[in-house]
């Protein structure tokens, strides 16, 4: 084993040793940090080791990250020691398939952004607990870089085994969710270009519906969204300079497509108009990225009244109750009206109720909002200007906006659902009951 991976390993014991011995200001983030990790797993061995590892290159105690107090409170260490810990800022977890086996780890590819690398066990521990491990097997581990050529398993991996791609689809559908700020750790270009798809939805929405909030009974909204993406889709055809005033095979000649290639790639993405006008924009080079599609659930679609807010940060939202909570906070006497504290009892404790949707109602409602708190919570002091924040925080509703649901999403992630889909409805008796496949990356 090299000298330098050999190195790691000690460097590593002694950093989790670091931090699970301190006092004071580290112990506390460590406590806090866990709390938080551990409302959304199992609690097992694997993921405390885990939350440990992400705590020590992720965590923040006030300014510093664990990483930089180590350093800090021991001088002595060499430059290269120092170069190699900094560069474990740049750990990460991620979703990796095992597609090269080598004498001392793996050829591994992170099925969140399609990016390559070589990771090596730096212990004969973990040396020998790998080598079970077979080519097309699916792992969820963090890495830390070591060279510029390969990596080191940097915690504890979890065995998924190897996936079809419905429960692959699954997985990464589960991933997405546990580990938000994960999701493109290992390319920022894709997380950048998501959060301007976001924003950039957010303008067009405002083009067309001119608010940022309407409500409509669902059955119609779903049929304005439709309406709304399928602009959204001419222009971005026009943006190609497609001209949609032809036929798709005399696009295709144009594009220089064959005309089965095309309609094949189409019926492969569900045949959607959105999803052809990405083949184009593929075969131009113009974006690594796809938009879903948005479709009503079946229970918004049938719901008497739905409020669509748009931010361009927070994306899209879709609430059944927004104006009967409205209601609430215009009444007289709040508690009157029916079912009252029900509701606000969710929008205190659902997670689909996020800050943004709380910030505008206190932004319309200040003085009402104050006293159905003050009220509900049986906390006489709450003001809304100071303490709604840490009322959200306490409920686990992150402050700041995590990438929502809308935002554009890596095309190999994207055709890799559309085919998961494709299997599933497959394997589903035809019938009335079949469901149509629902297009880009997003849950159902």
């Amino acid at each position: 084993m090299d000298a330098i991976l050999e190195r790691s390993h000690e460097l590593k014991q002694a950093l989790v040793d670091f931090v699970l011995d301190a006092e004071g200001e580290l112990a506390q983030a460590l406590e806090t940090y866990a709390a938080s990790q551990l409302r959304r797993g199992s609690g097992d061995s694997t993921q405390q080791d885990l939350i440990i590892d992400s705590f020590i290159t992720e965590g923040k105690v006030g300014e510093h990250s664990p990483l930089e107090l180590f350093l800090e409170s021991h001088p002595d260490l060499d430059q290269s020691d120092r170069n190699l810990i900094n560069s474990w800022h740049r750990s990460f977890i991620g979703l990796f398939a095992i597609t090269n086996i080598l004498p001392d780890g793996f050829e591994l590819t992170n099925w969140l952004t399609d990016k390559h690398y070589i990771v090596k066990a730096n212990n004969p521990q973990t040396l020998q607990a790998i080598s079970r491990l077979k080519v097309g097997e699916i792992l969820l581990t963090r890495i830390s870089p070591v060279t510029d050529s390969y990596w080191i398993f940097s915690g504890p991996y979890t065995l998924m085994g190897k996936l079809g791609k419905p429960k692959l689809a699954v997985a990464i559908g589960n991933f997405k969710e546990n580990y938000k700020s994960n999701l493109y750790s290992d390319a920022p270009e894709l997380l950048e270009e998501a959060w301007e798809s976001v924003a950039k939805y957010h303008q067009q929405f405002l083009e067309f519906f001119d608010t940022d909030e309407i409500t409509l009974p669902g059955y119609q909204l779903n049929k304005k969204i439709a309406e709304f993406q399928e602009i959204i889709t001419e222009k971005s055809l026009a943006a190609a300079g497609i001209d949609t005033s032809k036929s798709l095979a005399e696009v295709a000649e144009e594009a220089g497509i064959d005309d089965e290639e095309i309609k094949a790639a189409a019926a492969e993405l569900g045949a959607d108009s959105n999803a052809v006008s990405q083949i184009f924009n593929n075969k131009k080079g113009n974006s690594k990225m796809v938009m879903p599609k948005v479709d009503l659930p079946p229970e918004l679609k049938k719901a008497e009244q739905v409020t669509a807010l748009s931010h361009p940060r927070w994306g899209q939202m879709f609430l059944p109750t927004y104006t009967k909570v409205q209601t609430i906070l215009s009444a007289q006497d709040w508690q009157s009206v029916e079912g009252a504290e029900k509701l606000i009892r969710f929008y205190i404790e659902d997670k689909s109720i996020n800050a943004f949707i709380w910030h505008r109602l206190a932004q319309q409602y200040p003085t009402q909002l104050e006293n159905v708190l003050q009220t509900f919570l049986q906390r006489p002091d709450f003001r809304l200007e100071s303490d709604l924040d840490p009322l959200l925080q306490e409920f686990n509703k992150p402050i700041e906006p995590e990438l929502p649901e809308i935002a554009s999403v890596p095309i190999h992630l994207h055709n890799l659902f559309q085919e998961a889909l494709g299997e599933v409805n497959k394997s589903k008796p035809k019938g009335k009951g079949q469901q149509k496949s629902a297009k880009g990356f997003q849950r159902s």
